[in-house]
């Protein structure tokens, strides 16, 4: 079963956002491994908490990712 799991920052994508990207992921497993993926392909799109995470040692915020800081 072909699993992809994204996270994003809370509040950043609308309902439609989401839903492209779960029919855009499901789209692209059914090319690669045919269309037989399609039925069984899950996709997960976690919201994380602002401040929630990090790179390179510094924490992300969604001001910091808009570049509003």
């Amino acid at each position: 079963m072909p699993f992809a799991h994204f996270k994003v920052p809370a509040d950043t994508l609308s309902a439609d956002d989401k839903k492209k990207i779960v029919e855009r992921t499901t789209d692209l497993y059914a090319e690669i491994y045919g269309d037989r993926a399609r039925a069984t392909t899950v996709v997960l799109v976690d919201e994380v908490a602002d401040g929630g995470w990090g790179v390179g040692g510094h924490v992300l915020t969604a001001a910091l990712l808009n570049g509003d800081a």
